[in-house]
């Protein structure tokens, strides 16, 4: 078996300087985050499954050069990742964003928009038919 390729790697840091045992890694397909250092818990997000990313940055974050990403997803395990304190976050945000893209696109992936409606709401895909109301009736 051979190793995983990194695309990005960092550790969540204190003052700007890594110093803790919270470890975050980016293969092409995945996002790892390992804490602890006598017990080490490791989890794991798929990329396809990324459904949203968020970055915050609080003005002692933007002092030390650093800020949070949070990674939205569908999976069970793991619906929320926080990547706390990471360097240059936008960058990270942007890498993600478009590791997350390639992925969908490998498993061929699409994506449908959600409409509110009085029912809640409904999931419409668009069938190439201009002259189809939302309620997919004909006008």
């Amino acid at each position: 078996m051979e190793p995983i390729a990194y695309l990005w790697k960092d550790r969540k840091r204190f003052f700007g300087m890594p110093l803790s045992f919270t470890r975050y890694r980016l293969s092409e397909d995945r996002l790892f985050c390992e804490t602890g250092f006598l017990n080490v818990k490791s989890d794991e997000v798929l990329l396809y499954r990324v459904r949203d990313l968020r970055l915050t940055m609080s003005l002692g974050q933007r002092i030390f050069g650093v800020g949070t990403v949070c990674v939205v997803s569908s999976d069970k395990s793991i619906p929320h990742l926080d990547l706390k304190n990471v360097k240059d976050p936008r960058t990270v945000k942007e890498l993600i964003h478009q590791n997350v893209e390639a992925a969908k696109d490998r498993r061929r992936m699409r994506a449908t928009e959600l409409l509110g409606g009085e029912d809640g709401p409904v999931c419409q895909e668009y069938n190439g038919d201009e002259d189809m109301d939302l309620d997919g009736e004909e006008p």
